[in-house]
């Protein structure tokens, strides 16, 4: 991003890891665990509050399966599934988080979701809470991406109509794109979940 913290860039009158996070919380799921690392507490200030946990991975620095390690590692209540969200996919919303819910509800010979668009892999991922010991055991370095591919048989690929489940922010003209498309009419389906749903 040449400098700036993406995940606390403004859109509007909120950074981008607010926007991100609210809309996970009105997707009603039980827990939310955010993981953070550099500017940890500028991180955690934005969403003061929130109802949701902040974890710091000390070991930011080593890539972003280490943060999967520790977000697994703190859940500390009993769930079906989990998913692993990237704080900067803002066009996301409750209803798409949703929708991956009902996708695994659906395939229930698969036990990891993984969503595409036009053959390009997205998030965020969805899998089973009998995965989570492998993801939260540091010395594997498994993460999620590397799950998935150590059990391709257990994965859904999910086709979706759009490409939000692609669309994050890692470049300056990314979020010159993303500025125009945030804002524009009907840029964004984030109605709040109409009831909730199990996954953390």
């Amino acid at each position: 991003m040449c400098g700036p913290h993406k995940l606390l860039m403004p859109l509007g009158d909120k950074p981008v890891i607010r926007h991100t996070v609210e809309r996970l919380c009105a997707a009603g799921p039980q827990e939310i665990v955010v993981v953070t690392g550099h500017r940890a507490p500028e991180i955690s200030a934005a969403l003061a509050d929130l109802p949701v946990r902040n974890q710091v991975n000390a070991r930011y620095q080593e890539g972003q399966m280490t943060s999967a390690a520790v977000g697994v590692g703190a859940l500390s209540m009993a769930t079906d599934a989990v998913m692993m969200c990237l704080g900067d996919m803002v066009l996301l919303g409750s209803s798409d988080y949703t929708e991956l819910v009902r996708i695994y509800l659906e395939h229930t010979d698969r036990s990891i979701v993984i969503p595409y668009f036009q053959g390009q892999r997205g998030n965020p991922i969805l899998f089973a809470s009998s995965y989570v010991h492998e993801v939260a055991i540091g010395e594997r370095h498994i993460g999620c991406k590397k799950l998935a591919n150590e059990y391709p048989d257990d994965v859904y690929r999910y086709e979706a109509d759009h490409d939000r489940f692609t669309a994050d922010l890692d470049t300056p003209e990314d979020y010159r794109r993303l500025l125009q498309r945030f804002f524009a009419p009907a840029a964004v389906s984030a109605p709040a979940a109409t009831g909730a749903v199990n996954f953390t």
